[in-house]
C-alpha cells in the first residue's frame, strides 16, 4: 500500500511569538541595552507595525528574530518562537535553514543589500537554490523570473540579466521583494521598506506588500519610524523607545486614542491630512537617551511635560505595560487612565494629535 503524504498540522496560535525579548551589546564604554524585555505576537494573514524614533531598539529587534547578530557581541534572550519553533538558543545552521525559506527580510537600503557583481536574476535564483538543492539552474531561472514579474517589474526575462545599478530606487526595493519572498515564507519583515523613495513609489511598494500578502498569508513586521505607513497596512502597533515597549494595541486604538504622551509626541510631530494646513509641526523635545545610559525609571521622564504629575514615580519606578481600557490596548505609563484622558484632551485642543 502506497503511503500518502499529509501535509504538516500548522501551529495553532500566532505564528511569530516574541516573549520578554532582551538583547544587550558589551563594548568599552558601558553594556547597550538595546532591546530591554520586549514582548507580541504576529498571527499569519496579519501586520504588526513596531514605530519610534531612531535608536529605539525597532532594527534591533528584527535582526534578533532572524539570528543576524554576531554572537560575539551580542547577548540574545529571552523566546522567539517562528512556527511553534523556539530559536533563542537554535545552533545558527538550524536558524541558517529558517531563514530565507520560513522567514525573510527586505532591508532598508536595497543597494548596499543586494551585491552590485552579479545580476539580480541571478542573485534570486540563488536565495531560491539554497533551500531547494535538487532544482536546477533552469527551474531557479524561471522562479526568478516569476518572482520579478510577480513584484510588478516589466519585462522580466530581460531584467533578470541587469545589475542593480540599472534599476531604479523603487525597482530595486521590488528586487528586494522578490528575493525575500521567493520560497513563500511564512514571515516576512520589512525594515523601514520606503525610506527614500517619492511618494508615489512608496504607495506603490505598500499596495504590493498588501496583495503579496494576501496572496501568501504571510505575517509581517514592519520597521518605520512613519505612521502614516503605519496608519495604511498595520493591523497592530507596537510602539518602542529606549528599548522598551511603551504602548501596544490595534492600530486604531493607538493612533486615534493614544494613551502614551510619546505617542501623542510622535503623532503632533506629523503633519495631518484633517488638520490646519499651516498649523506648525510640533517635535517632541529633547533627544533620544543613550542606550548605555539609560535615565532611571521611566525612560521617557526628562522629555515628557507630565512627569512631575505622578508623586515623582516616573524618575525611580519603570512603568510596566498595563491595560489601558479598550480590549488589546496596553500602556506603560505611571499617569492614571483620567488623567491620561484630560491630558491627551489638552494636548489636541492645544497642538491637535487627534488623526
Amino acid at each position: 500500500m502506497t503511503d500518502i503524504a499529509v501535509p504538516a498540522a500548522r501551529e495553532p496560535g500566532p505564528y511569530l511569538r516574541v516573549e520578554d525579548l532582551r538583547v544587550r551589546f558589551d563594548t568599552e564604554d558601558g553594556t547597550v541595552r538595546a532591546v530591554d524585555g520586549v514582548s507580541f505576537s504576529v498571527d499569519r494573514g496579519r501586520t504588526l507595525g513596531i514605530v519610534g524614533e531612531s535608536g529605539s531598539g525597532k532594527s534591533v529587534t528584527s535582526l534578533a528574530i532572524l539570528g543576524l547578530h554576531d554572537p560575539k557581541r551580542a547577548v540574545v534572550t529571552g523566546g522567539i518562537t517562528v512556527g511553534g519553533r523556539q530559536l533563542v538558543g537554535l545552533a545558527d545552521e538550524e536558524v541558517r535553514r529558517l531563514r530565507g525559506r520560513d522567514m525573510a527580510m527586505i532591508f532598508q537600503d536595497p543597494l548596499s543589500a543586494l551585491h552590485p557583481y552579479y545580476t539580480v536574476g541571478r542573485q534570486i535564483a540563488e536565495a531560491y537554490r539554497v533551500h531547494h538543492p535538487g532544482a536546477g539552474r533552469r527551474e531557479a531561472r524561471q522562479r526568478a523570473v516569476d518572482m520579478l514579474g510577480r513584484v510588478g517589474i516589466p519585462q522580466p526575462a530581460r531584467r533578470f540579466a541587469q545589475y542593480p545599478h540599472e534599476f531604479s530606487g523603487g525597482m530595486r526595493q521590488r528586487v528586494m521583494i522578490a528575493m525575500a519572498l521567493v520560497n513563500d515564507p511564512d514571515l516576512l519583515i520589512a525594515d523601514e521598506p520606503t525610506t527614500a523613495l517619492d511618494v508615489t513609489v512608496q504607495a506603490q511598494i505598500l499596495d504590493l506588500l498588501a496583495d503579496l500578502q494576501a496572496e501568501f498569508a504571510s505575517a509581517i513586521v514592519l520597521i518605520t519610524h512613519d505612521l502614516g505607513v503605519v496608519s495604511q497596512v498595520a493591523d497592530e502597533v507596537l510602539v518602542m523607545y529606549g528599548g522598551r515597549a511603551v504602548e501596544s494595541g490595534g492600530v486604531q486604538q493607538v493612533l486615534r486614542r493614544p494613551q502614551h504622551p510619546y505617542t501623542w509626541g510622535l503623532l503632533s510631530s506629523v503633519p495631518s491630512l484633517h488638520g490646519d494646513a499651516d498649523a506648525d509641526l510640533v517635535p517632541i523635545p529633547g533627544s533620544p537617551p543613550s542606550l548605555i545610559d539609560l535615565p532611571s525609571g521611566c525612560a521617557f521622564h526628562p522629555r515628557c511635560r507630565y512627569a512631575d504629575r505622578n508623586g515623582g514615580r516616573s524618575r525611580v519606578e519603570v512603568p510596566e505595560l498595563r491595560p489601558a481600557g479598550a480590549p488589546g490596548h496596553l500602556v506603560a505609563c505611571h499617569l492614571s487612565a483620567d488623567e491620561r484622558s484630560r491630558r491627551y484632551a489638552e494636548d489636541v485642543a492645544r497642538v491637535g494629535v487627534a488623526r
